[in-house]
């Protein structure tokens, strides 16, 4: 089997599969290629935001603390084998092409998803490599998502919950928390991100109690933000003083998350020292997620496309707008997201708003983009993405502006792929 032959064989699977009731289809899976989980030690991260962010964190301690770590994230960013990492290094073709062809001789005909077949391809590379952890992000949810089929992990995380894929997850915060929590394994632990509802708290700590699980909520009145910079967020943390190196008021939030995770592990026998947390969080940096690229003018591409994620990347640009600096944007988003409303919160910053559609047979049509967008600034519907970035770039150098293309992930990937090729 060559590199296409394999990408073939996932493609054939539908991104999501049937709807599930219980982890039943991926123990099938598991099962038939023999059970590559139960070799292997997890950290399992669920949530709504942050996920990415916090996934890196904690993988790039352990890292810089001598331990090999698998990384699995969703999705792909730039390409499908980005989601399938040790130590940082995407999983080689040789491997993906021959461990595919493994899982395609034992999986036969089932109707399994996408997920799932890239899970399994993902594990079995972990343990044969010997990964000695692995930090492993959920899918959608937690509960019925087939990461869950893990062996209680070293530590359940679970960062920003809010409102997303409400078909499948429900219509509210505390349903949605319901299934996030459902990670949550019996006599083990989970670290919940600050700053989330109260009701969310009581859910999860309440699962926590039902599992006879830990539950360690980081200390918000030992953690001040003090600014915000475009390579950073300098914030002190119960007496210590850090900066990530990425760009959002977030960023400091998820990193939170993860030095208690860190802390957790310590007591579990997972040596991390001092130097590996700091030099994470000082160092650690993904795409997509508010990421500044300083070029002449500055970009930030950012993929956030539910609510709470457009509301990060709005702190981000209202601290910019109050710098004097003008904000000229290119927005694309799908349909299947609540696309009226991120237009609207970031119209209101943008001082002329660009919108595409050419990046997914899903997107929204830039006209209706930009009709939304025009209730609050001048707005233009564009018929590509170059199109619209070589028109946000000129005004951007003509007024010492920003650019931001942002919206889907969709897009913001495929600006990434133009841009750093």
């Amino acid at each position: 089997m060559n590199f296409n032959q394999a990408m073939e064989f996932i493609g054939s699977y539908s991104k999501s599969g049937k709807p599930v009731t219980d982890l039943s289809r991926a123990e099938d899976l598991m099962k038939r290629i023999g059970n590559p989980e139960k070799s292997l030690k997890f950290v399992h991260v669920a949530g709504t935001n942050g996920k990415g962010s916090t996934v890196e964190y904690i993988s790039n301690a352990l890292i810089y603390s001598g331990y090999k770590t698998g990384q699995f994230t969703s999705p792909f960013v730039l390409h499908y084998t980005d989601r399938i990492r040790i130590n940082g290094t995407e999983i080689d073709e040789e491997s993906l092409c021959r461990i595919a062809e493994f899982v395609r001789e034992r999986a036969a005909d089932q109707e399994y998803s996408q997920f799932e077949i890239t899970m399994a391809i993902a594990l079995l590379w972990f343990e044969r490599e010997n990964c000695d952890i692995v930090v492993l992000e959920a899918g959608i949810g937690g509960l019925l998502d087939c990461t869950n089929v893990i062996p209680p992990p070293l530590v359940s995380v679970i960062t920003s919950i809010s409102l997303d894929h409400t078909a499948i997850l429900g219509d509210t915060v505390e349903k949605i928390a319901a299934q996030k929590a459902g990670i949550i394994k019996e006599n083990s632990a989970v670290v919940l991100s600050m700053f989330n509802k109260a009701n969310v708290i009581d859910i999860v700590k309440n699962t926590a109690l039902l599992n006879n699980a830990e539950f360690i909520l980081p200390d918000f009145r030992n953690f001040k933000r003090l600014a915000m910079h475009a390579d950073g967020n300098p914030f002190i943390y119960k007496g210590e003083r850090y900066q990530t190196a990425m760009f959002g008021f977030h960023q400091p939030v998820n990193a939170v998350t993860a030095i208690e995770v860190c802390r957790f592990l310590m007591k579990k026998g997972i040596v991390i020292p001092d130097y590996a947390i700091r030099q994470s969080v000082e160092t650690t940096k993904i795409k997509a997620r508010v990421q500044y690229i300083n070029d002449i003018p500055p970009f930030i591409v950012d993929g956030g496309h539910n609510p709470d994620g457009v509301n990060a990347l709005y702190f981000v640009l209202d601290d910019i707008k109050l710098r004097g600096r003008k904000i000229y944007t290119v927005m694309g988003m799908i349909d299947s997201k609540d696309y009226e409303k991120g237009v609207e919160i970031i119209s209101k910053l943008s001082d002329r708003f660009f919108a595409v559609d050419s990046f997914s047979p899903t997107a929204v049509p830039a006209e209706k983009l930009a009709g939304i967008a025009g209730r609050n600034t001048s707005a233009e519907a564009c018929s590509s993405l170059e199109e619209a970035v070589a028109k946000a770039k000129a005004l951007a150098l003509e007024n010492d502006g920003i650019v931001v293309v942002c919206g889907s992930l969709y897009l913001a990937s495929q600006y990434l792929n133009i841009y750093e090729n």
